[in-house]
């Protein structure tokens, strides 16, 4: 079947894991062009304005999903769901975990796999190259051997392998480092820990304090410049079947970023105060919905907007060992966006003000 063929009628888009970090930037970015249409999976109906069509799918179940997704007729896939029940990505590697999320992925391509499907998209992190478990080389490279630890990322990648060898259409899978964007109650969320800390601290009257133990330079990935990269992929013919690191292009501390948050709020920075976010903010929630009464934000408590992700935040901060990606396979491919990383903090704390989920 030529490639003409196989992309008979509109492009359509089907993103699993509409309403993450991800999946929310790759509907805004791809729903904004007028020659596709996008379908938005997710168990939760959007909490943002979009043409893009949404369905609620469980994607645990192969019923539901073959009830629900087999007649979309879908040119491309970016999938971004999650299975997970650790903030700190810490049950990953379970057995149970590899296999609920190779699964849900197996589940998604059963339904959707069809003579019009060209492309899949797929997600991984800088936990590939076990930067998690012991020192890597640096920076990670795309063609090093795979490190050798249980991940679900495995499972998933020798499925689309598998499955994309013996049909017609291709896949891409990028590696991302720390992203940053904005999702409801997301386990691994490091933009909202620092903007409802720095929130919370300008209510109490305190100046805002970094609260790691280590100021260890480190990468990030913001989702609207990842959401790019997808869309890129999507017909670039360098990036079939290929894995990509992608990453802002610089590198930061993260007191750099309470710094530009600081500056946003109109706070003074105070000395280093290492603690726990996680314990800090535990009898919090009535502060925060006093924020929210006050500045009329939209009614999410503290535990729907940050919920695990203090955790996340806590790992972030103490984080002991820096580990780089390297993006030059990325831009040989023909890939080049970058945005420097306080400004991608500034820009979307300003954009969670705008839309009343911080204060302004």
């Amino acid at each position: 079947m030529s490639v003409a063929e196989n992309r008979s009628g509109p492009r359509r888009v089907v993103v699993a894991g509409a309403l993450g970090i991800v999946g929310r930037s790759v509907v805004e970015e791809l729903a904004g062009r007028p020659d596709t249409e996008v379908v938005g999976l997710s168990r939760r109906q959007p909490d943002f304005e979009t043409r893009a069509r949404s369905v609620s799918v469980d994607l645990t179940d192969p019923d539901d999903c073959r009830a629900k997704l087999a007649d979309l007729g879908a040119t491309d896939l970016v999938y971004c769901a999650l299975h997970g029940r650790s903030s700190g990505n810490d049950t990953w590697g379970e057995d149970e975990e590899i296999k609920a999320n190779a699964r849900m992925l197996e589940n998604t391509l059963d339904a959707l796999e069809g003579p019009r499907l060209r492309h899949v998209a797929v997600l991984q992190g800088a936990k590939a190259y076990g930067c998690h478990l012991e020192p890597v080389p640096i920076p990670g490279k795309e063609q090093a051997p795979r490190h050798d630890h249980p991940n679900f990322y495995w499972a998933q990648e020798d499925l689309i392998r598998e499955r994309a060898a013996a049909s017609h259409w291709s896949w891409t899978v990028f590696r991302p480092q720390y992203i940053v964007g904005f999702s409801i109650g997301s386990p691994i969320n490091i933009l909202s820990p620092i903007g409802v800390y720095a929130a919370i601290c300008r209510e109490l009257g305190l100046p805002l304090s970094y609260p790691g133990r280590t100021a260890t330079p480190t990468e990030a990935t913001d989702a609207r410049l990842l959401a790019r990269a997808i869309a890129w992929s999507q017909d670039a013919a360098g990036a079939r079947n290929e894995i990509f690191n992608v990453t802002n292009g610089d590198l930061f501390t993260f007191p750099s970023l309470l710094q530009t948050a600081a500056e946003t709020f109109g706070m003074a920075l105070g000395p280093d105060q290492p603690q726990s976010l996680q314990a800090w903010m535990a009898d919090k929630g009535p502060i925060w919905s006093e924020i929210v009464r006050k500045h009329d934000l939209l009614p999410y408590t503290l535990d729907q907007l940050v919920g695990p992700s203090w955790a996340f935040a806590d790992a972030a901060f103490s984080s002991p060992a820096p580990f780089f990606e390297s993006t030059i396979k990325l831009r040989q491919a023909g890939f080049h966006d970058c945005i420097d990383s306080n400004t991608m903090v500034a820009e979307w704390l300003a954009r969670l003000q705008q839309t009343r989920v911080l204060p302004r």
